[in-house]
Formats: C-alpha cells, structure tokens, sequence
C-alpha cells in the first residue's frame, strides 16, 4: 500500500507547515490571552488568521470529491497528513476551516440537506461566517446507544416541535454559533429501534433554546466553543428543516460519523507528534543529577516508546482513510473503529509521558500538554467510546473468522 503523498500534497503540506510556523505558533499566547478578554466570542487573532488562510487557499481542505462543487478534490488519504497538521494546534484547525463539529455539520448538509438548506446554512458554514453545533448526547441517557435518545421532534401542522434536554454539546457557547443540528425521535414507538430518530436543523435564536452552562472537561471550558448542556423547550420551526426525512436520523448519524471519527485520530497524531517532540527537547535541554534527562535510559525508552506508538497509529490512519476512499465508509467500518480505539489511547500516552519528563510545567498553563491530554481524553468517549466501537468491531471479526471457519 503506497502512502506516499502526491506532490499536489506535498506541496500543501509544506504550505501548512510554513503557515503554522510563521503565523499559528506565534499567535496562540496572543489566542489565550484574547480569551481571557472575550472568552464566548471569537477572537480577533483568529478571525486575522482565517483571513489569511483563505486567501492562501488553505481552506475546507477536509471535504472529499463526492462533494463536487463544494470539494476542494482531496481524498481521505490526501487529507490524512494535512490533518495531522493541523492537530499539532488547538487553533489550527478552525484557521483552515478545518473544525469540528462544523466539520461533520457541513457534510451533512452537503450530503443529506436539500437545495434551500445548503443555501441557508451551509454556504456560510463553508465561508467561515458562522459556527454550528451538533446536539445528540443526553444527560439522562447512555447516549452511546443513539437509539436511548429522549428528545421529542412532534409534527404539528407545518412545523415541528422538540422538547429535550442536551448537554456536552461542542460549539454551541460560541457567540458565532448560528444552527444545531438536532437528533431526537420523531417515532418513538416505530418497531425498528433504528428509524425512530430524525435530525432537524433548529437556528440558535429559535425561542425556547436555552444555553443552561458551559460543561468543563478537566476544568477546562474550552472556550470559546464550549461544550453547552442546553434544554429545547417547546421549540417549534417549520417542517422544511427535518433532514432527508422522518426516521433517516441514524442513517444520517453513521454517515456523519464516520469521518468525524478518523478526522479526530488525524488530529491526534499530529498533537502527539508535537508532544514528542516538545519532551524530545525538553530531555535535551533539562539538567538533572548532573546530565541532561536525555542521558537517562528511562528518558530513551520513552521517547523510543512514543515514537513508535505515533508511527503505528499514523499508518492505520492512513490505511483506514485509503480504505474509506476505496470502498466507502461503511465498507471500511471496521478500521475506523480500530483507529478510533488506538489513535485516543495513543495520544492519551504519549501526552501523558510528555507531561512526565516536563515535571510539574507540564500540568501548568506555561505549555499546552495539560489542555491536549484533556482533549485526547475526551477523544475516547466523544463519537462513541471505546468499548462501543471494540464490542462492534469484536462482534464483526467473531461473524467473519466464525463463517470462514464453521
């Protein structure tokens, strides 16, 4: 299998590379202290970014050639290291467009969302005008079985009403947060469990929409996207915002999930591959005992231990985007359910050991290890935890290696 990137991709890679030394690195003291100042809007150094990174033509990179007109024609496998790219920054990827959940959100729309609806949300989306949410997990139930899913969409005449209660819902504390993408049940008593759930457009302004807080992760609110706990009460919009039709909610939900998945492990390479590098330096420079860290057999088998850790989850992201360009997503279901088990703990790990050889900075706000492995963390419940996605997985490889072997 050839992981060698084309020179089209070489080129970008090369140009994001530039960019992230020359303008992303620099900026992210300026990001935080900005925060400090704005914390639920946007701040201006990022916005100057985005400016600059569509001008240069780095922008929604993520979106593949079936999308046509709205692709920038990559596949999967040539998007792969752009991401990792990009996860070697928390700001890096929202400056090419680039971010979660808008990133699911936009294919979606660009999949499933009829003509006014692409029109309506996702032109701005792709224009970086506005942020969206997507709002499926629940407080009151184990919302990694999508079908406990409490909320209520109700047909009433030309519009729908949704009662619900939502929380962990990333992005929507953003001020720039315009639309979520709601999932809830339109037929809760439809004897296939699987078509009980639709997904609805719902604007933010919508009455009844209410942001109760900002849910932390660690202590961290990470603003200014936020993970909200929101409560739909009586919350009517017209029937044209349900998507692609009444119980089409998990088949929309698979689609959507399966590159938001292998997008995050992308992701997740490129931030432990930063923390290797960061403990690489640090070993170097830090004076213990006498003798810089990197003279300590520990501090080797550590860093040698990470690197490896980092290259084997870099090439099953690989293989399992060139299998998902191959034969599609669900055809490669299982190797995205393999990466999203590896590429989390990976990182988790790596981060971890980074933080180690870092000594009491690396839990501190000096450096950005405490905040990723907070990320990586969340990583491994966020798009279904590990146990969902290895009983899956378990399940699929006992059916296969069970009919080979009767």
């Amino acid at each position: 299998m050839d992981f060698q990137p084309t020179a089209r991709v070489q080129d970008l890679q090369q140009q994001l590379t530039d960019f992230l030394s020359e303008h992303i690195y620099p900026a992210e003291a300026r990001f935080e202290a900005e925060l400090k100042e704005t914390r639920w809007r946007t701040p201006a150094v990022m916005q100057e970014l985005k400016e600059r990174a569509r001008a240069a033509g780095l922008w929604n990179l993520f979106l593949p050639p079936a999308y046509g007109d709205y692709s920038p024609g990559l596949s999967n496998l040539e998007y792969a290291p752009l991401a990792e790219l990009m996860g070697r920054s928390r700001m890096a990827a929202e400056v090419f467009n680039c971010s979660a959940p808008d990133t699911g959100n936009m294919e979606v729309l660009a999949r499933y969302g009829t003509a006014a609806q692409r029109e309506q949300w996702l032109q701005p989306l792709l224009a970086g005008d506005i942020r969206s949410a997507f709002a499926m997990t629940e407080p009151a139930v184990a919302s990694s079985d999508a079908t406990n899913i409490a909320t209520t969409i109700t047909r009433d005449g030309d519009d729908y009403v949704i009662n619900g209660h939502k929380f962990y819902i990333s992005g929507a504390c953003n001020e720039a947060c315009k639309l979520l993408i709601v999932m809830g049940k339109t037929d809760p008593d439809h004897e296939d469990r699987h078509r009980q759930q639709s997904m609805i457009l719902v604007p933010m302004e919508t009455p009844g929409v209410r942001v109760l807080r900002p849910m932390q992760v660690f202590g961290y609110d990470d603003a200014p996207e936020g993970h909200a706990e929101l409560l739909l009460d009586q919350v009517r919009v017209p029937a044209e915002n349900l998507i692609l039709g009444e119980g089409r909610g998990f088949e929309i939900a698979q689609g959507r999930l399966g590159p938001g998945r292998i997008h995050h492990c992308m992701r997740l390479v490129g931030l432990a591959q930063r923390a290797l590098e960061l403990m690489a330096a640090r070993s170097q420079h830090r004076i213990a005992f006498g003798r810089p860290l990197s003279q300590q057999q520990s501090v080797r088998e550590t860093l040698a231990d990470a690197a490896c850790a980092i290259e084997q989850a870099r090439l099953l992201t690989l293989k399992a985007a060139a299998e998902m360009d191959r034969v599609g997503n669900k055809g490669a279901k299982d190797l995205i359910a393999m990466i999203k088990i590896v590429a989390p703990r990976m990182a988790c790990k790596v981060i971890d050991q980074a933080i180690q050889i870092h000594g009491g900075a690396g839990l501190g706000q000096d450096h950005l290890l405490a905040q990723s492995y907070a990320y990586a963390r969340t990583i491994r419940l966020a798009d279904g935890p590990d146990e969902v996605h290895m009983m899956q997985l378990g399940r699929a490889l006992a059916r296969h290696y069970g009919a080979e072997n009767p």
